[in-house]
């Protein structure tokens, strides 16, 4: 199991609204280098100031971060309040295998932690983004989550920048993976913090409809 290390004191009798978790899964390895990390840095920090912009979202959203290159967790869930993102820097290869099994041991904590308090959570999402190909054993993984899918246990969803091999990801996502138009991580992240905020001011259980990413290609 991942080790929990809280950045806040996790009070969920002081905040006992429903929680909306999202872990970013993000690729850090070598061929990010340059723009690419900076545009995802970025993108972070957009995400963080779309989120500060609804007071709900801000109780309601947790952000956790794990990346690959190599993986670890890099930010355990983080109330958006409290969310302050890591400045990121490439390294390494990519192994998205590893992080997504790190990804999925660490919402399975964080899930146990709402039951054990009573707190009703939505359907979790976990938001891939990469630029490349797994280096280590991923089909474990992709059968993982394929089986959290179909269970409903989150919701996947797999972003391949310029270079990524969309072949796995199809195979890895029960969603066609989304191909990322040249750089634009911050409107990336603009359409996940506007979709969060829409599921996190419904009702757990609630099916939200969401407007698709525009300029972006299904594959």
């Amino acid at each position: 199991m991942v080790e929990q290390i809280s950045f806040e004191t996790n009070d969920f009798a002081s905040n006992p609204e429903p929680r909306c978790p999202c872990v970013l899964l993000l690729d850090v390895s070598g061929s990010m280098n340059g723009r690419a990390i900076d545009e995802l840095n970025a993108g972070l920090e957009t995400f963080r100031e779309d989120l500060a912009a609804d007071s709900l979202a801000m109780k309601r959203v947790e952000v956790g971060i794990v990346t690959f290159g190599p993986a670890k967790v890099e930010m355990p869930f983080t109330s958006a309040s409290m969310f302050y993102p890591p400045t990121l820097e490439a390294q390494g290869d990519t192994p998205m295998g590893e992080a997504i099994r790190q990804a999925l041991n660490m919402l399975e904590d964080r899930k146990r932690e709402y039951r054990a308090n009573g707190i009703a959570y939505f359907r979790p999402w976990i938001f891939l983004i990469t630029d490349g190909a797994p280096t280590d054993q991923w089909q474990t993984a992709a059968a993982s989550v394929r089986e959290g899918e179909e269970s409903k246990k989150f919701a996947f969803f797999a972003i391949g920048v310029k270079g990524a091999n969309m072949d796995i990801l199809a195979q890895i996502s029960s969603r066609a993976p989304l191909s990322l138009d040249g750089m634009k991580f911050r409107e990336l992240f603009s359409w996940l913090s506007t979709s969060l905020r829409s599921v996190s001011r419904s009702t757990p259980g609630q099916a939200v409809a969401l407007e698709p990413p525009s300029g972006w290609t299904v594959v």
